[in-house]
């Protein structure tokens, strides 16, 4: 075919491709037409935000990323940190891997060619600055480079439950260990005391005289840790911009009190298209098995705290099984961790021995405060679910063995039926660091 011959079918196609996007632009699908691809999977909520990660001219701003990853990366000690690939004697691996630049190994809207944690690189990207491994890890020799990413083995960014040293102080952990218990939450124990109102003070300041509602609404804060704690209807009603008073609060409200609650779930699946200034995520948008009854539910702070009971055991377990449909979930109450939900709800168990949803995909993080330790909820349940070795430190080694956990999160089977059976996969890192220490032990010896 004559390029002149193309160029007129060009000619043609073009009013037709500009009028189809000029009605999507209408029906507001504007950005979503002109998309180069999907975005990954965990980004995809906030894909027709273009501006949270692209310039004015669709450049890529490298510092997008770090609002919303630094504080991860930090509490994490980064394996892989920027200042790493700063350093001149790093020039020769820059060269041929860039990883400075987050878009280096996580490019957006490549969809055919996007793996797990939206790495778009080959899987035997290690290669380029670790080919020489064997010679000081003689246990890595005739590994292939694209099993670094193992589960079990080694995180590029996250590597704190799997380093030799970490592994070295868990070798003999029990799979189960004695009195196993999560971390005791004391964020608020002083909290409410230094706060405390008198009656008098609430009541004054309860609810504008033109504001009606229900005794049953009353009755359920009464019964809140707000009431204990005396935070009023005000104190979440009034907008601290206008005073005006706010028939139903936002997270902003939350925020003043529960600001790295707040921040975390803005971070979440959950929260980060409230975070970017859209509308709520409702399950309808998820990647993974919902109900259709909550496909159309508006995810906030009350969706799993309800709006005046503020119930945090209806929070752990009902709140999450009202939406999630997939296996892992709906095999929960068929597990040892719910007997052990159940049991200390009955008051048959030990504080802080009862395993609820929340216990692993909202951990308990310990924190260092103006010379103090705390210990906050994290609220961003994808912060230790991919990869989900992360979810080793702040929860599985509370109540198992190193050993058994790396086991049992390599274990697809066991994840689906929520940790019901033994894990049938086993990874040798464990014994890859006993074998270190036996060389190491021996070459001693000999010297």
């Amino acid at each position: 075919m004559k390029l002149k011959t193309l160029q007129w079918i060009a000619a043609a196609i073009a009013p037709l491709w500009l009028g189809l996007h000029f009605f999507a632009s209408i029906n507001g699908n504007s950005q979503k037409a002109f998309m180069p691809g999907e975005a990954t999977h965990g980004h995809h909520q906030i894909q027709l935000q273009c501006s949270a990660c692209h310039t004015e001219d669709m450049g890529v701003q490298h510092d997008a990323c770090a609002t919303c990853h630094q504080e991860e990366l930090d509490r994490v000690s980064d394996s892989h940190p920027v200042t790493k690939f700063l350093d001149p004697r790093n020039a020769d691996r820059v060269a041929i891997l860039d990883a400075r630049k987050c878009v280096t190994c996580h490019v957006e809207h490549q969809s055919d060619q996007t793996g797990q944690m939206g790495v778009t690189l080959p899987e035997d990207y290690c290669y380029f600055c670790h080919q020489d491994v064997a010679e000081n890890r003689p246990t890595h020799e005739g590994l292939p480079f694209n099993s670094c990413s193992t589960v079990g083995c080694h995180n590029f960014h996250d590597n704190t439950a799997l380093y030799e040293e970490f592994l070295e102080r868990h070798l003999d952990d029990p799979n189960i260990k004695e009195n196993p218990k999560v971390k005791e939450l004391n964020q608020y124990a002083n909290w409410a005391e230094e706060h405390s109102r008198t009656a008098l003070e609430i009541g004054e300041r309860a609810v504008p005289s033109e504001v009606t509602y229900s005794q049953d609404i009353a009755f359920e804060w009464s019964q809140s840790s707000h009431a204990k704690a005396g935070i009023n209807c005000i104190d979440c009603h009034q907008s601290e911009e206008t005073g005006a008073w706010l028939e139903k609060p936002g997270f902003v409200s939350c925020q003043g009190c529960h600001d790295y609650e707040t921040e975390t779930f803005l971070q979440s699946r959950h929260g980060m298209r409230l975070g970017q200034g859209l509308s709520p995520m409702t399950p309808a948008q998820a990647l993974i098995p919902m109900h259709a009854g909550a496909a159309h539910r508006e995810l906030s702070c009350t969706s799993c705290h309800d709006d005046h009971s503020f119930d945090t055991k209806f929070a752990a377990v009902n709140a999450c099984m009202s939406c999630h449909d997939d296996d892992h979930t709906n095999s929960y109450k068929g597990s040892k961790h719910f007997q052990l939900w159940q049991a200390e709800m009955n008051g048959q168990g030990p504080e802080g021995s009862g395993v609820s949803c929340a216990t692993c995909h909202l951990p308990r993080i310990e924190m260092t405060e103006q010379g103090e330790s705390i210990t906050k909820v994290l609220h961003n349940q994808n912060d230790v679910l991919r990869p989900n070795e992360k979810m080793i430190r702040p929860v599985c080694i509370d109540c198992h063995g190193v050993g058994f956990s790396i086991d049992a999160l390599a274990d697809p089977n066991v994840i689906d039926n929520n940790f019901q059976s033994m894990p049938s996969v086993h990874v040798e890192s464990l014994e890859m660091v006993v074998e270190k220490l036996q060389r190491v032990a021996r070459e001693r010896a000999e010297n």
